[in-house]
């Protein structure tokens, strides 16, 4: 309640940009309510999302540097309710409550292993399952109940950026799974109606074998 205390409450509406890409951190933003999408421009402007944060998930964490950029830009996908803590009242709480610093190493641990694991998969499996990998994860980080089923709200093309493909092989492999009556595809959402049959597809070795 202390650190909560020291936070501001913010209000992001939906496609507001929370930081961008190049910015001074000066916040740390942790989500109450709502999603958000962390995307990098490349050199040649192609954008790429590299994480989908939903409910509890902080947004930005504290750099060591005062000075330090940062190295993505964040966009709520809906209306998101958020606490906000200053970059310099947050060193003062860590230095007041050292178990913050152990948690941000663990949050830092997790999502670098994320990247591992989502690096690996670019590498070594085929598309659909890369595909069905990505949904399962973003079932668990920002899905909502829907038509019998949990509704992941990321258009064709955000899914084809997050697994590497193109949006046209997205588009073949959701109709594909459609007809089998394993998810429910929308103009800018997925409804996942059986995680068993995704995970079934996520685990399937080159052959095509479970």
């Amino acid at each position: 309640m202390a650190i909560a205390s020291c936070a501001r409450a913010r209000t992001f509406a939906r496609d507001e940009i929370l930081f961008a890409q190049g910015q001074p951190v000066r916040h740390l933003v942790v989500l109450q309510t709502g999603s958000a999408k962390l995307t990098q421009l490349s050199a040649g402007g192609n954008e790429v999302i590299l994480r989908m944060t939903g409910t509890g998930d902080p947004l930005s964490l504290p750099p060591e540097s005062p000075t330090q950029c940062h190295t993505c830009s964040a966009r709520a996908m809906e209306q998101c309710q958020a606490l906000v803590w200053e970059y310099t009242r947050l060193q003062n709480l860590i230095v007041e409550y050292p178990q913050i610093r152990r948690n941000i190493s663990q949050i830092l641990s997790s999502q670098l292993n994320e990247l591992e694991e989502r690096f690996r998969e670019m590498a070594t499996e085929k598309v659909a399952q890369r595909l069905a990998l990505a949904l399962l994860r973003l079932v668990k980080r920002i899905g909502k109940p829907a038509d019998g089923g949990t509704e992941v709200s990321l258009s064709r093309e955000e899914l084809a950026q997050m697994t590497g493909t193109t949006l046209f092989t997205i588009s073949r492999i959701l109709t594909k799974w459609a007809e089998k009556g394993f998810v429910l595809p929308r103009r800018e959402a997925v409804v996942v109606l059986d995680p068993a049959r995704l995970k079934l597809v996520g685990e399937m070795d080159d052959a095509g074998n479970f």
